[in-house]
C-alpha cells in the first residue's frame, strides 16, 4: 500500500479508496486536486473572456463541464507520463519518494496501461468539441510530451509548463466562438507568466533536493531574488490581461475612430470597472510573493491559493460582460 504522499491531505477521499486502486488514483494526482483545477481554470477563464465579445451562450455550461472532465483526465495522463519518465529522480526527492512508481506499488507496465485509459477519456471529450477546438487541442501534444524533460535541459521548465497548462484557454475560446483572436493570444501569454510565478513558488519546496540531484527550476535560478521574480511575472500578467481585455471589448464595440487605445477603451465605459477588477485580482496575486517564505507549508499554501485567484479573474470577466450588456 502506498503511504500518504507528502503534499497531499491525509483526509482526502483517495486514502479511503480500496488499496488496489489507490496507487492509480495517486498516479493521476487525484489526491492533489489543485493541479487539475489549475488546468481547468484557464479554460474557464477563456470562456469568461470570450463572453466580453460574444456574450453569454447556452452552450457555455456544456463547454465548462467538458473542459473539467478533459482536464482531470489529461492532467492525470500527463502526471502518469511524468512519473514514468521521472521515477528514478523521484526516488531521490523527499516529496516524491512515496509516489506509486518509486515506491513500487505499481509497475511501469501498469502505469502505461493507466496512462492510455486516461487518454481514452480525453479522446471522448475531444470528439465532443468543435473542429477548431479539436485541432487546437491536438497541437498541445508535443508540449505535454516534452515537459518532463525540460527540468533536465533548462532553468525555465516553468515556462514550458505555462505554455502547456494554459493551452485550455485557447481551446475554450475556440469552442465557444469558433475562432481565435489577437487579444486571446495576449491573454494566453499573460497566463504563462501566471504559471511561471505560481510554479516557482511551488518549486521552492524542492530547492535543496533539486540541487542535490541536478534538477533545474526557476526557484533555483532566481535564488535569493525569487520574490522579486515572481512579482515581476505577476506584474507582466496584469499588464497583458489589461491589454487583452481592452482590445477584446473594443473589438466588440467596433470603434471606427483611429486614436489611442485608452481613448477607445474609455468610450466603452468599461475602463474604470476593468481597473477595479484587476485591482482586486492584483491584491490576491501579490499577496503571494510578499508572503513567500522558504518554508514547505508556506509555499504549498500560497501555490494552492491560485485556485481562488483564478476564480476572481473569472468572476471579474463575467461582471464586465454583464456591465457591457447593460451599457
Amino acid at each position: 500500500m502506498t503511504d500518504h504522499i507528502k503534499d497531499a491531505s491525509k483526509s482526502h477521499w483517495v486514502y479511503k479508496a480500496p488499496a488496489s486502486v489507490r496507487p492509480y488514483l495517486q498516479l493521476s494526482r487525484l489526491d492533489r486536486p489543485v493541479g487539475y483545477w489549475l488546468l481547468t481554470l484557464p479554460g474557464w477563464i477563456g470562456l469568461a473572456f470570450a463572453s466580453l465579445s460574444h456574450g453569454f451562450a447556452q452552450s457555455d455550461l456544456k463547454w465548462a463541464v467538458l473542459i473539467l472532465v478533459g482536464a482531470i483526465a489529461m492532467r492525470g495522463a500527463g502526471c502518469t507520463y511524468n512519473d514514468i519518465v521521472d521515477q528514478d529522480l523521484d526516488r531521490q526527492v523527499d516529496r516524491t519518494a512515496l509516489r506509486p512508481l518509486p515506491a513500487g506499488t505499481v509497475t511501469t507496465k501498469q502505469a502505461w496501461a493507466w496512462l492510455f485509459a486516461q487518454c481514452f477519456v480525453g479522446l471522448i471529450v475531444l470528439l465532443c468539441l468543435p473542429r477548431l477546438a479539436q485541432i487546437i487541442s491536438l497541437c498541445s501534444i508535443p508540449l505535454v510530451a516534452a515537459y518532463p524533460f525540460m527540468k533536465r535541459i533548462t532553468w525555465f521548465p516553468q515556462v514550458w509548463l505555462g505554455m502547456t497548462f494554459n493551452w485550455t484557454v485557447l481551446v475554450a475560446y475556440a469552442a465557444k466562438t469558433g475562432t481565435v483572436s489577437a487579444p486571446l493570444f495576449i491573454l494566453y501569454l499573460g497566463l504563462i507568466f501566471w504559471t511561471v510565478g505560481y510554479d516557482t513558488i511551488y518549486a521552492c519546496q524542492d530547492i535543496e533536493d533539486d540541487a542535490m540531484i541536478g534538477i533545474k527550476s526557476t526557484a533555483r535560478r532566481f535564488g535569493a531574488h525569487v520574490k522579486t521574480a515572481v512579482g515581476i511575472c505577476y506584474f507582466i500578467l496584469l499588464a497583458l490581461i489589461f491589454i487583452a481585455t481592452g482590445h477584446e471589448i473594443i473589438e466588440m464595440a467596433n470603434s471606427g475612430i483611429d486614436d489611442s487605445f485608452l481613448a477607445r477603451f474609455s468610450r466603452t465605459q468599461l475602463l474604470t470597472p476593468t481597473c477595479v477588477v484587476l485591482a482586486i485580482f492584483a491584491a490576491a496575486l501579490f499577496r503571494q510573493p510578499f508572503s513567500l517564505k522558504h518554508d514547505y507549508n508556506n509555499a504549498l499554501a500560497l501555490f494552492k491559493s491560485n485556485f481562488w485567484v483564478a476564480f476572481i479573474l473569472i468572476s471579474g470577466f463575467y461582471t464586465l460582460t454583464v456591465l457591457w450588456e447593460l451599457n
